[in-house]
């Protein structure tokens, strides 16, 4: 620093003491204005971001779009410096825009021309990469991926469980073997060839709109909970693919799940080896509805002991998602652009 050296030495040559006492008084305020005029650097660690921090949510994820209040992340889930928002006219003021997949059909008209600088765009989708279409075309446009994948910038599963200890067992009664609640049947589907062919050995109770036995919301989980078993058989089989059908329409409801989707260690990453029936356990189907048939009622409590530790937690509130970039936002990579989304998909 040139301008502290005439500082240092009177003009006699030797140490003035009060000089050196105004030089230290001088320097040790310049060190302090640096924190008023810059003051998103400390004397550690820079500080990722200065609150509040602005999330646009461009298109809501789902159809219905509840209320959404800038504070809505502090009035429902205790999570402060952080403001919601799905005006687009914030545009200029998102420090994150939050970009549903559902939103980029057909193509880029609809998104914001430019992303400004330093802000970090989101992709959502809690879709499998099977009916996930035209990913291609969005190489090098997002930041952070937002999925069901353990993998991703912001993790949002479908459901998990949450420690609990009631340490009771509730098994509903039951009145039938085994149902299955299914909308969109595709013959050429994995799991409609499995219920093709262990339906020749015992009766499935089938609902939902394949079957022209759709199910009201509220009578849902009642209906299901009256069968031992349910079918939760996932549309494509992929990676941390398990959705609602285990967490909702089986542990929820009070029935064991028969599972077919990713092999039983991707669903032993979420739930208790002993709390699920995969298809892949069997040598044939027919050695599956065998154990169902003949299971007896003490092997069947032992399938519900997770109970004692656990219950479940349902993600089906998507402004709890939305919020959940809060709390990652610390911890995310700043910058980063993923350059092949499709290939990180389907890997």
């Amino acid at each position: 620093m040139p301008w502290a050296l005439p500082l240092r030495w009177s003009p006699w040559g030797r140490p003035g003491v009060k000089a050196l006492v105004t030089a230290g008084v001088f320097v040790t305020t310049l060190w302090n204005m640096r924190f008023f005029l810059n003051p998103s650097k400390g004397s550690g660690e820079e500080l990722k971001h200065r609150e509040p921090l602005v999330i646009l949510v461009w298109e809501w994820p789902s159809k219905q779009v509840p209320s959404v209040s800038r504070d809505v992340c502090r009035e429902l889930y205790s999570i402060t410096g952080c403001q919601l928002t799905t005006e687009r006219q914030l545009l200029h003021q998102a420090d994150v825009v939050v970009f549903p997949h559902s939103s980029l059909q057909p193509g880029r008209d609809k998104l914001p021309k430019e992303k400004l600088p330093g802000q970090n765009w989101v992709w959502v989708s809690l879709e499998s990469p099977s009916n996930t279409r035209a990913l291609a075309a969005w190489n090098k446009t997002f930041n952070w991926v937002m999925t069901y994948r353990q993998d991703s910038d912001i993790f949002i599963p479908y459901g998990k469980l949450v420690p609990n200890r009631s340490a009771t067992v509730n098994i509903p009664a039951k009145t039938s073997l085994v149902s299955w609640v299914i909308s969109n049947y595709h013959r050429t589907q994995k799991r409609a060839e499995v219920y093709k062919n262990l339906s020749r050995y015992l009766h499935v109770n089938i609902y939902g709109k394949a079957n022209n036995k759709p199910l009201c919301k509220d009578c849902l989980l009642s209906t299901i909970s009256k069968s031992k078993f349910y079918l939760a058989f996932e549309n494509s089989i992929h990676r941390d693919y398990i959705t609602e059908k285990l967490w909702r329409n089986s542990l929820l409801a009070g029935t064991v799940p028969v599972v077919l989707g990713p092999p039983r260690a991707n669903y032993e990453q979420f739930v208790p080896a002993d709390s699920f029936i995969h298809v892949n356990d069997f040598g044939s189907l027919e050695e599956l509805a065998t154990f169902l048939k003949t299971m007896n009622s003490s092997r069947y409590r032992q399938f519900f002991a997770w109970q004692r530790r656990f219950s479940v937690k349902l993600y089906a509130d998507w402004r709890e998602r939305i919020c959940a970039i809060c709390t990652a936002y610390p911890h995310l990579h700043q910058g980063r652009l993923y350059p092949d989304l499709k290939s990180w998909f389907n890997s």
